[in-house]
């Protein structure tokens, strides 16, 4: 049986940890998917709403959905996450209608 120095297993064992440390610091992070922006007539469509319902739900104008859908402006951060909310659950749309 082979006799180790025990200070240097205790060396070696920090030198292991910190090695390993700097190897997952290192590493790059794992980035989440970019969640999708729906399309606002798509989920319009999906949602089973008109133009003016949705504009409702929204809290915007009528103008605003229709230069939405028509791509010429896009919806500010705030619409952007009441539509992926929207997406998620569909029927939330005609629960706040109500």
């Amino acid at each position: 049986m082979e006799n180790k120095d025990p200070m240097f297993e205790l060396l070696s064992s920090l030198e292991q940890i910190v090695l390993a440390r700097e190897v997952i610091s290192v590493a790059p992070a794992p980035q989440a998917e970019p969640a999708v922006m729906p399309e606002p007539q798509r989920l319009r469509e999906i949602t089973g709403m008109q133009v003016d319902e949705f504009a409702r739900v929204m809290g915007v104008s009528i103008s605003s959905v229709k230069s939405w859908e028509a791509k010429r402006t896009r919806p500010s951060g705030t619409a952007q996450k009441l539509m992926k909310l929207l997406q998620s659950n569909p029927t939330l749309g005609r629960q706040l209608l109500d």
